[in-house]
């Protein structure tokens, strides 16, 4: 199978989020695996030399990126970057179809033990005249044996890969909303009492249903951008497992607003228990009492203010009903830990250039969550 075949497939379809980079592997959802370093029929126009399937794939997935955005996050992630003069060609190829690329190769990579002039189809047999097919017979069995089936009528119809289950969510909670304002009306006195499940649900840090059962857990960041895990990149660090610089991030959104509530799915983790999808915020003034009950983690920024809107009396009480995280660089002084130090958090440090540190340090993020999760449900 080529693997530019089949990225452009996955463009088509609008599928390239779910193309994940898995060490030295490239892994096209749940269907195909290829090499990151194989070459491919995409050669450079100055060189000659073919660009490898993670270059092709890492321009696919940040083209919207400027040149000189680009070729920084290529570098940063260690990927040979396509040249200004190469992307348009590649583009043209991978979203309007045109196969000219700038190789004298057929559209299939070295790398994959395929003949590139397939035989010819067996001939077929006469009929009970001693006479062959007929002309469009013969065409239409040539135009059979080279056609190259990526999906039969049972794949076309399973959604792998498409998790509507946030949305879900999200919509269980609007309802709850809805109903729990409407019970909650002032009465004919005049008095509106205190919820007592809610009180409860601050006082117990089990949670009230299992984490399985409609139940998002949720996971805060600090709004501040001297941290280095924020609602922008946490997607990156916790699902793709490389850090990418906030400002980087927010660089590439071109003025887009913040997301108020970005959605995580626990893939490709060891373990494989508890809960898939985790909410990530970054505005502890706006839950309610019901989302404190599903609060499980927080990235700490070693600051007090941090917790001024929290429902929880210390850091005693805190750390008792969520999981602390605190990341910093691995060659940071010792003073940017100091006050964390006194606190039953756990520190993550990585490195400021070794990007494959990174998924090893994510990996020790979910392994302590899950935990957690486990002992809390």
């Amino acid at each position: 199978m080529d693997p530019l075949a089949v990225l452009r497939d996955y463009a088509a379809r609008g599928d390239l989020d779910k193309i994940i980079f898995n060490g030295d592997d490239v892994l096209f959802g749940d269907d195909y695996t290829f090499p990151a370093n194989a070459p491919t029929a995409f050669t450079s126009k100055q060189s000659g030399r073919p660009y490898p399937l993670s270059a092709a794939v890492f321009l696919a997935q940040h083209n919207d990126l400027k040149h000189t955005d680009f070729l920084q996050a290529a570098r940063l992630r260690r990927i040979p970057p396509v040249s200004l003069p190469d992307r348009k060609t590649f583009l043209d190829f991978l979203h309007f179809g045109d196969s000219s690329l700038p190789s004298a190769d057929p559209l299939l990579p070295s790398s994959f033990a395929q003949d590139a002039h397939p035989p010819p189809p067996p001939p077929l047999p006469e009929d009970e005249e001693g006479e062959g097919p007929d002309a469009d017979d013969a065409s239409t069995a040539h135009v059979r044996a080279l056609e190259r089936p990526l999906k039969d009528r049972n794949a076309v119809l399973d959604a792998r890969g498409r998790d509507f289950l946030a949305i879900y969510h999200a919509a269980l909670r609007r309802e709850e909303d809805r109903l729990r304002n409407k019970d909650a009306a002032p009465s004919a006195t005049g008095r509106h009492e205190p919820s007592s499940t809610a009180a409860a649900s601050l006082a117990n840090p089990k949670l009230d249903k299992s984490l399985g059962d409609g139940f998002v857990p949720i996971i805060l960041v600090p709004s501040a951008s001297q941290t280095l895990i924020t609602i922008y990149n946490v997607r990156d660090f916790l699902e793709d497992f490389v850090f990418v610089p906030s400002d980087e991030k927010m660089r590439a959104m071109k003025g887009s607003p913040k997301p108020e509530c970005v959605t995580l799915q626990k893939k490709h983790v060891r373990g494989a228990g508890g809960p898939v999808a985790f909410e990530v915020r970054d505005k502890p003034a706006s839950l309610k009492a019901d989302d404190w009950a599903r609060v499980v983690a927080v990235f700490v920024l070693g600051k007090e203010w941090q917790f001024k809107d929290w429902p929880f009396k210390g850091h005693v009480d805190i750390f008792n009903k969520v999981i602390g995280f605190f990341v910093r660089f691995e060659d940071d002084s010792v003073d940017s830990a100091k006050v964390v130090k006194q606190w039953n958090v756990k520190i993550i440090s990585i490195s400021k250039n070794k990007r494959h540190q990174d998924r090893p340090a994510a990996l020790e993020v979910w392994d302590r969550l899950d935990e957690f999760v486990r002992a809390r449900s």
